[in-house]
């Protein structure tokens, strides 16, 4: 293992601990969490059940912070060629897309109708 493959193996285990970070802090959160695309959190009132819209936010991104050191550890697998790319950058880039679309479906199963209490 070369200087740059130790380098590369230390931002992907930082990102990962990063996500990681976020999803455990989304799971012990009392308030509603958000899904940090710049959006505002819902607020208590519009959710239909707080503990779970987080728990199951929390763990969309604890799945994420794993994913990306599983991609990091197949890329290293593979060795140094192109094709360690593949998973590596897919790591990283897929899981957002169905993050995107999985918090859009909470939305959906969580959030009240605007004329509910």
């Amino acid at each position: 293992m070369g200087a740059a493959d130790i380098i590369c193996m230390v931002i992907y285990i930082i990102v990962a601990m990063i996500m990681i970070g976020i999803g455990i802090s989304q799971l012990k959160s009392q308030k509603p969490v958000g899904f940090y695309s710049g959006e505002q959190p819902p607020s208590e009132n519009q959710l239909t059940d707080v503990h779970s819209w987080n728990k199951k936010h929390g763990f969309m991104w604890l799945l994420y912070g794993f994913i990306i050191m599983i991609s990091w550890g197949i890329g290293a697998i593979i060795g140094d060629n192109i094709w360690s790319l593949v998973p590596m950058c897919g790591g990283v880039l897929i899981p957002i897309i169905i993050m995107i679309w999985y918090h859009n479906r909470l939305i959906k199963t969580y959030k009240r109708l605007s004329g509910h209490k």
